[in-house]
């Protein structure tokens, strides 16, 4: 392995600039996975890892990650403590990070029409509330999240860690044509906008078995009347304390516990 010992390394550079600017990772097609958990998680998934980086001290206290990574990644470099430390984009570095491939999915309707349960994101701002929204789908057994084109970047490193993983096991879909795409799944299947209207169907009388897909919006203004529009009904989250509505992110858990259980 290459031993990095300058903050003026091209390759740290690239790191951070993965780290920082989305469009360069849009336009790399790659971003940073960073700890050990969310390293072994992406081995375990089988993500495409172009480059693993370690702290000296992690290779020391770490032989059997290392060997491994090795067995999947190609390029592989050792940084000092402290460069590692200045690349990383944690207070408390754990010492490894790996440069992953984004993954380009789509979402076959086809594969998940009998009783396939969907959530659908729109314009999404918050990295914190993404990552826990995937990791909730994905734990609760979510069969696909659809994520509008203005939503906040799913490879931001506060998304890919609030994911917990879920980003690589995940059936995710970006989308330029959101309300088109309820359209199409309305072929087959029953769509719900949340919103924060009490003549909407109270979402413990939705019918929510066969294919159901399950819209939620933006932190601050919720869902567009396009949006709202192509869903087949609405829906809201009855509340008996005062406060006027729920964090995204639980109210996304809240709609897919509903529909999984």
């Amino acid at each position: 392995m290459e031993l990095i010992s300058s903050k003026e390394n091209k390759r740290i550079k690239y790191i951070k600039k993965l780290l920082s600017s989305s469009s360069f990772r849009r336009s790399e097609g790659a971003f940073i996975a960073e700890g050990l958990r969310l390293c072994a998680d992406a081995l375990d998934s089988g993500a495409d890892i172009s480059q693993a980086y370690f702290s000296e001290s992690f290779c020391e206290k770490n032989r059997d990650f290392t060997d491994r990574a090795a067995e999947r990644v190609s390029e592989r470099f050792i940084l000092r403590d402290g460069i590692f430390s200045a690349a990383s984009d944690t207070k408390t570095p754990q010492g490894v990070m790996f440069v992953i491939k984004t993954l380009d999915k789509t979402i076959d309707f086809d594969k998940i029409k009998d009783n396939g349960k969907v959530l659908a994101l729109e314009n999404v701002q918050d990295p914190v509330n993404l990552g826990t929204i995937l990791r909730t789908a994905e734990a609760l057994g979510t069969d696909a999240v659809i994520l509008s084109r203005d939503c906040c970047d799913i490879y931001s490193p506060k998304a890919v860690r609030g994911s917990m993983g879920a980003v690589f096991r995940l059936p995710v879909m970006i989308t330029d044509d959101l309300s088109g795409l309820i359209g199409e799944f309305n072929r087959f299947g029953r769509s719900y906008a949340a919103v924060l209207d009490r003549e909407a169907v109270r979402l413990t009388e939705c019918d929510l078995s066969g294919a159901v897909l399950a819209v939620v919006g933006n932190e601050g203004n919720g869902i567009t009347e396009k949006t709202v529009s192509a869903c087949t009904d609405k829906l809201f989250i009855p509340m008996r304390g005062r406060a006027e509505s729920l964090n995204v992110s639980a109210a996304a858990g809240i709609i897919i516990w509903e529909m999984i259980k």
